[in-house]
């Protein structure tokens, strides 16, 4: 007997990241980190939805205001791939992000990663992953 799917999910989409400024938000994950601006739109009244992400990613950050109970300052929870950690860690310390000290090395089985934050304070990772050959 085989178990049934319970639902059609077949990925996640979005995630969304509380800013303060959706402008000065964008200007960072675009021009800082290299990511692509996906949408861009206004819907509702006065209302904003900008999402962006690495470029060839299946999955975007929307950025979204701060508002009570989503607060911006957060851990996120969102763990980003590179190719090389150092010099990523190199190339955003350089360009003024909070980034940590240094990249964390845990061990054998545990890749090289590091945190870092964006204006708002958001904290997200970057974990080096083997490149795929």
């Amino acid at each position: 007997m085989t178990a049934q799917r319970k639902t059609h999910i077949t990925g996640v989409h979005t995630v969304a990241v509380p800013v303060t400024d959706q402008d000065r938000a964008l200007e960072f994950y675009v021009s800082t980190l290299g990511f692509e601006r996906r949408m861009d739109a206004e819907f509702g009244e006065g209302q904003r939805w900008v999402e962006v992400a690495p470029p060839g990613s299946v999955t975007s950050i929307a950025l979204v205001p701060e508002r009570e109970g989503a607060p911006a300052g957060v851990e996120t929870g969102i763990r980003l791939s590179t190719a090389d950690a150092d010099a990523d860690h190199a190339t955003l310390a350089a360009h003024g992000v909070d980034v940590d000290a240094e990249v964390m090395r845990l061990g054998d089985y545990v890749p090289p990663m590091f945190y870092f934050r964006d204006p708002d304070g958001n904290r997200l990772v970057l974990v080096e992953l083997p490149r795929e050959s």
